[in-house]
Formats: structure tokens, C-alpha cells, sequence
């Protein structure tokens, strides 16, 4: 008995799309858990490449003082300006909270402790991302696809060392001094809403600080304003320094670069916090 060859065919149909969905989804996972993977690794050797230029002259000085001066000094009104509102709005959360057990003398040890441990250093790196880190990948995925990197590596100049290395040590130096600024800031106003609005006593407002902050948490602030500047300009420089096809690219790299620094952020706080609190 013979099958009309439409017959066949329309028979084979549905195993072929069977087959090929498979395949698609198989490669679909494959490729989700390859391109974190792949991501890490480049930029771990775009690390060690910067890290080589590092320690190797000439060393410029003028591309070093230019960077600390559009990430750091650049900053530093926007980084005062969210301390103070996150300050604020921490505290009549706060507040709230402990009128109910007549707790409001301990607000500025609580806030101040929230803010060196955590709101200080991760609000800032956001900050910073948002504004500095986001300039970087633009700057260096614009010369990247107008060739100007290119340029500079016929002039025997290496982009890594002229370019990327200034930007890394800049917002790896500046981001604690930043997150200082945020964390006082922030006691700024805690102490308006506390003392002025609420009428806790500034003494006891004062003396709540100096019990519940030591050294240890003015460790941690420093620890990971240092580990979040140095992740945040890695990831926004690596993503300019590689961008490609035109204005669309920069664009995508711009935002990949932030959205990954963030996601890095969140990651190592909960990572160093895991770890300091445990020393």
C-alpha cells in the first residue's frame, strides 16, 4: 500500500518541529548559563590587563587628576543631596517604629549604624553608577566605535593605560570619601527630623551615635565603598571599551553597564557584610 508523498511529509512534519523546539531550548539554556559565565571571565582578564598597565610607565598624572575630578568632585552634590532625603526618610520610618515600645532616644544609633553599614556605601556606588559609571561606558563606547582607541594604540599608546586605568583608580579612591559624605549627610537629616521636628533630645540623639558606632563599622563602610568603586568602574569601562555597532551600541553597552554594576553591587554587599560580620 503507497502513501501520497503529502501524506508523508505532513506526517513527518510535527517530529521535525518536535525535534527542533528541543534543540532550541536546550540551546537557549545553554546559552543563558554560558553568557554569565563568559561575562565573568572577560572581565577578569580585562582586570588583569588593567591591573598589568597599573604597575608599568609612563605614568600619567594629568588623565589621573582629570578622573578624580569628573567622578569624585563631580559627585559630590548628588551624593550629599540623596544622603540627606535618605537620612531623613530613614529616620521617620524609624521613628514610627520605636514610638510604639517609647524607644525614640535610640533613632541616631540606629540610623547611624544603617548608614555605615549598608545605606552609605551601597546608596553611593548606585549614585556614582548612575551618574559616573554610566559617563564612562559612554565615553569609551563612543571612541570605540568612532575609532578613536584605534587611534590611539597606532600612536603606541596603549587605550588601557591612557584610558581605563585613570578611571579605575579614580572612582576605586573617591567612592569611600563619597559614601563618607553620604553617611554624614545623612546624619544631617536624621538629626533635622529627629531633633528639630520630632524634639528628641540632642544629647541623647548624640550619645545613641557614639555607643552603637566603632571602628569596625567605619571598616566595613570603607571596605566596600573601596570593593563596589573598583567593581563599578571595571564593569562600565570593560562594557565602553567593547561596544560596538554605532550609536545603538553605545546606547546597549551604556545600559548594560549600568544594570550589571547594580546587580554587582547588591551581590558583593551581601557577600562582605556575610563575611565582615563574621570576623
Amino acid at each position: 500500500m503507497t502513501y501520497p508523498a503529502n501524506s508523508v511529509r505532513w506526517a513527518v512534519r510535527p517530529a521535525y518541529f518536535i525535534r527542533s523546539l528541543v534543540a532550541s531550548f536546550i540551546d537557549a539554556c545553554g546559552q543563558a548559563l554560558l553568557r554569565p559565565l563568559d561575562e565573568l571571565g572577560g572581565d577578569l582578564l580585562f582586570a588583569l590587563r588593567a591591573l598589568t598597565w597599573l604597575v608599568r610607565p609612563p605614568f600619567r598624572v594629568a588623565p589621573l587628576i582629570s578622573a578624580l575630578d569628573s567622578i569624585g568632585v563631580g559627585s559630590i552634590f548628588i551624593v550629599v543631596l540623596v544622603g540627606l532625603f535618605t537620612g531623613m526618610a530613614f529616620t521617620v520610618s524609624t521613628i514610627v517604629g520605636f514610638r510604639q515600645f517609647s524607644a525614640e532616644g535610640m533613632v541616631g544609633g540606629v540610623v547611624a549604624l544603617a548608614l555605615a553599614r549598608e545605606l552609605a556605601p551601597v546608596l553611593a556606588a548606585v549614585v556614582v553608577t548612575a551618574r559616573a559609571g554610566s559617563t564612562m561606558a559612554s565615553e569609551l563606547g563612543t571612541m570605540r566605535v568612532t575609532e578613536q582607541i584605534d587611534a590611539l594604540t597606532t600612536m603606541a599608546v596603549s587605550p588601557m593605560q591612557f584610558l581605563v586605568v585613570p578611571r579605575m583608580i579614580a572612582t576605586t579612591l573617591m567612592l569611600p570619601l563619597l559614601a563618607l559624605c553620604f553617611g554624614l549627610a545623612g546624619m544631617f537629616g536624621s538629626y533635622l527630623v529627629a531633633v528639630v521636628w520630632q524634639a528628641i533630645d540632642p544629647g541623647v540623639f548624640l550619645d545613641k551615635i557614639v555607643q552603637l558606632i566603632d571602628g569596625r563599622d567605619m571598616r566595613m563602610l570603607t571596605v566596600k565603598a573601596l570593593i563596589f568603586g573598583w567593581l563599578v568602574s571595571l564593569i562600565c569601562c570593560k562594557q565602553g571599551f567593547e561596544a560596538k555597532g554605532g550609536a545603538r551600541g553605545v546606547g546597549e553597552a551604556t545600559a548594560n553597564a549600568v544594570v550589571i554594576s547594580i546587580i554587582a553591587i547588591f551581590s558583593a554587599d551581601y557577600a562582605i557584610t556575610t563575611w565582615m560580620t563574621n570576623l
